[in-house]
Formats: C-alpha cells, sequence, structure tokens
C-alpha cells in the first residue's frame, strides 16, 4: 500500500468515526466563496484539524471546514476553502480532499475559484465555466505509484470538465438571467501573482483565466471516475491588462460583490444537475 493511499484512508476512518452522512454532490468553495455553504441546510460540520492527517488549509479567506447539509433533499458536502502547492503542501496532499469526497460517495464535484482574466474580452466580476484546463506547470498528483483502488495508470483527460454538466449549468445561467463566459482555466503554482509577459504568454497558450488551484484536483477527480465541472469567479484581470497593481485585496472585495449571484447560480444548477443528471 503507498504511503498516499494509507493517508487517505486514514482520514477517511477519521471522517466515518465523527461524521454520519454521505454526499452525492460535493463543492470546493475557492478565495471569497466559501459563505455559500453557509445557505444550506446544515446537519454537521468537520474542521479540517479535526482529520487525522488532513491538510490545513493556511489561505486567507478559507475557513477549513467541511460543511454537510441539504440543498433541498439532495445531500451535499462542501470544502469552505482547499489547500494549495504555494502553502508547502505536496501535490498529493493537496488533492486528498478530493479524493476523500469520493470515498464519501460523492458522484459529482463542483470546484470554484477566484481567477485571473486573461481573455481581454471579459471583466471583473464575470463568470466562467471551465470547459477545459492547462495544468502543465504544476505537478501531477497521478504521478508515482498508482493506486489501482483509485483509478487506472494512465488516465484520459480528453473531457475533465463533463459536458453534460457544462450545458446544465448553461442552460441554468440563461434561465436565471446570469451572464456566464466559458473558457480554458490555467492552473499555476503562486504565490506571487504573473507577470504581464506572463499573462501574455499564457493567452497564447490558449488560457481564459489564470488561478493557484483547481487544475490539479480536476486531474484527481476524473481518476478517480468522478464528474466534474468548474466555475471561475474573475477577480481580477491579469498584470498588465489595467494600470492597477494586483492585491488579495481586490481579490476579495470582487468575490464578495460576486457571491450573491454566486449563490443564486449554484443552487439553482445544483437542483437541475441533481434532476437531470444523477436522479
Amino acid at each position: 500500500m503507498s504511503r498516499e493511499y494509507e493517508k487517505l484512508l486514514k482520514c477517511y476512518q477519521s471522517f466515518k468515526e465523527q461524521i454520519d452522512f454521505q454526499p452525492v454532490i460535493a463543492l470546493v468553495l475557492g478565495s471569497g466563496l466559501g459563505n455559500y455553504a453557509d445557505g444550506i441546510k446544515i446537519v454537521s460540520s468537520l474542521y479540517y484539524h479535526d482529520i487525522e492527517g488532513f491538510p490545513v488549509s493556511t489561505a486567507p479567506g478559507h475557513k477549513g471546514r467541511f460543511i454537510f447539509g441539504y440543498l433541498r433533499d439532495i445531500p451535499i458536502a462542501a470544502m469552505q476553502g482547499r489547500v494549495h502547492c504555494y502553502e508547502g503542501y505536496d501535490v498529493h496532499d493537496v488533492v486528498l480532499p478530493i479524493r476523500l469526497l469520493k470515498l464519501m460517495g460523492a458522484k459529482v464535484l463542483i470546484l470554484t475559484n477566484a481567477a485571473g482574466g486573461i481573455n481581454e474580452q471579459y471583466k471583473a466580476g464575470d463568470f466562467m465555466l471551465i470547459r477545459d484546463q492547462i495544468a502543465s506547470f504544476v505537478p501531477s498528483p497521478l504521478i508515482g505509484e498508482n493506486v489501482k483502488e483509485l483509478g487506472p495508470r494512465f488516465c484520459d483527460m480528453s473531457e475533465v470538465y463533463d459536458k453534460d454538466l457544462r450545458v446544465v449549468i448553461k442552460e441554468t445561467s440563461a434561465e436565471l438571467g446570469i451572464h456566464l463566459q466559458e473558457g480554458v482555466y490555467i492552473q499555476l503554482t503562486g504565490p506571487d501573482f504573473e507577470t504581464p509577459a506572463e499573462i501574455k504568454m499564457y493567452r497564447m497558450l490558449g488560457a481564459d483565466a489564470v488561478g493557484m488551484s483547481t487544475a490539479c484536483e480536476g486531474i484527481a477527480a476524473n481518476h478517480m471516475g468522478m464528474k466534474v465541472c468548474g466555475i471561475s469567479c474573475i477577480s481580477n484581470m491579469g498584470s498588465g491588462m489595467t494600470e492597477n497593481p494586483l492585491s488579495q485585496q481586490e481579490v476579495e472585495e470582487m468575490t464578495d460583490r460576486a457571491a450573491p449571484v454566486f449563490k443564486k447560480l449554484m443552487n439553482k444548477s445544483i437542483v437541475n444537475i441533481f434532476d437531470r443528471i444523477i436522479n
């Protein structure tokens, strides 16, 4: 048994000893979006530091806990915050929460984040449905001994973000009158923001938005057979695209303003995903 798999099983055992809940849909709530989970009917919560061996989030705006509850009658697990490579964690620790959500029973994973806009047609405050991703600048979470219980040695990535889920979210946004961009997300390690020259390079590579999370989580979830979708809140435009220097404060202020629209889109999307795809 690999060290990573043994650690995952210990985390799962620790979870089961404390929480009796089986989610169908799981959400990872990115920077500034964590308060969304407070709007569901919460039945229990579990802080990351109370799970044996679980990585603890240190990023600003990340509460560092699981929320378990119901939206309508849909059992949901929501992560209020994630861990990142820039916090000093190995990529296997970064994706451990995703693997744990799958062991809990989640079939669908919704990844969210705050991201910088690269596409010149975007503006701060937009939401971008992730169509595809570029993860070439971060380590793959599948490096090392493959655990066959989690997935195959060589994992197909031709549709990281499930087409059917994307259709549901696009139809939901149109139904609600919420403008929704769709594009390619690129993950970097951070924590430094990108230079203007780097933003130009990423645009040439085909990226529309940039951030410091999510793509490696998408890889791990696909490896385990989960259906994945992702939404970025464009919190700012990339370095050099405006005259303003980038700051964490700007990210938090924009995601706070976008939170009510995000909640509206998430609530309706989750119900539609459950009714049209899972149920």
